[in-house]
């Protein structure tokens, strides 16, 4: 019974879509659109339509996950929501809206947040729950994103960010099932950046009035842009690549056992070197040139296209990689396949 896998996947993508052209001249020429789609490596990106909420995104994430397995929704016991704060309503609990659009009456639920890492995270603390609790045999990792609402693609210390677009995602993981198993996972958090990069305006020390409200509603950016840099530049990498040997490690498995890798979408060049650091080659991941950043959701959408594309197959060991701005870097295993 300690055996957990992925019973299902949903992923909700809006059909709207931002060009690497129209982004560059959101940015006033700085970007061309060459250096878009070659360097930060966007193409195109999805951006929300009209009644692409955050929250119902999820749903419809999650509705799909349901339709492509033989869970039902009476049979989820927890909605672990990894969805973004911003959202249709501020202090809402999203996993609450989702458990009853979804009908799934006997789950509680609960948010939880780590920017760009909470997937990753949450199938942690998913797996941990099912493995502790001998009544929860069923919960759904679900949740939407959409911060470039607040992307200003004229403020240049943003261009990290300038790949954000919007989506949500969906996992039902199960108890006791003996395919797509879960193994090892590993976290790694410095603090020290927990204040480096946020929304400014809207919170307690910064309110939202008519003075501000037009720089408000873009005002995600950098505090300290060239500390964040520098300490990323330090520490990253490293802090990466020791998540994934930790997650490896756990789960009794070597770099060269790795088949298909999930990496959430950064800069061409970085994706690169993060392949080639590991000795794969680009048929071993799908960059997400034509989605952008839809933060922790990545994750589920590139094992969704794996899938779709035959890149994880049966017996596939799949290495899902990410970060959150915070700072926080994952990796989990997961084997794909089985009975």
């Amino acid at each position: 019974m300690n055996e957990i896998g992925i019973a299902g996947i949903g992923v909700y993508i809006p059909l709207e879509r931002m060009n690497a052209e129209e982004i560059s001249e959101k940015t006033n020429g700085i970007w061309s659109s060459d250096a878009i789609r070659e360097k930060l490596g966007i193409i195109e990106k999805s951006i929300p339509g009209k009644n692409d909420g955050t929250q119902e995104m999820a749903v419809r994430a999650a509705e799909k996950a349901l339709d492509n397995c033989d869970v039902q929704p009476d049979d989820i016991d927890v909605v672990l929501c990894m969805g973004e704060e911003w959202k249709e309503y501020p202090l809402t609990t999203s996993a609450l809206y989702i458990q009853d659009k979804i009908g799934a009456v006997n789950a509680w639920g609960i948010d939880i947040q780590n920017r760009c890492c909470t997937t990753v995270s949450a199938i942690k603390i998913a797996k941990d729950m099912l493995i502790a609790d001998e009544d929860i045999k069923v919960i759904i990792v679900v949740g939407g994103y959409r911060n470039g609402d607040f992307v200003d693609y004229s403020d240049k210390n943003m261009s990290m960010m300038y790949n954000l677009s919007a989506g949500a995602g969906a996992l039902i993981l199960k108890k006791g099932i003996k395919k797509n198993l879960l193994l090892g996972s590993h976290i790694i958090a410095d603090g020290s950046m927990s204040r480096d990069a946020g929304v400014y305006f809207g919170g307690i020390n910064h309110p939202i009035s008519k003075y501000n409200i037009d720089e408000a509603n873009k005002s995600l950016r950098l505090f300290r842009p060239k500390e964040m840099k520098d300490r990323l530049n330090e520490v990253s990498m490293n802090n990466w690549m020791n998540c994934i040997h930790k997650a490896l490690e756990k789960s009794d498995l070597k770099v060269k056992d790795i088949d298909y890798v999930a990496i959430l979408h950064i800069k061409r060049s970085m994706h690169d070197y993060m392949l080639d650091e590991l000795g794969l080659d680009k048929d071993q991941s799908i960059y997400l040139e034509n989605y952008g950043h839809i933060g922790q959701v990545d994750q589920i959408l590139s094992l969704k296209l794996g899938l779709e594309q035959g890149k994880v197959k049966e017996g596939s060991n799949v290495l899902m990689i990410a970060a959150g701005i915070g700072y926080v870097w994952a990796a989990n295993v997961i084997r794909w396949g089985g009975k």
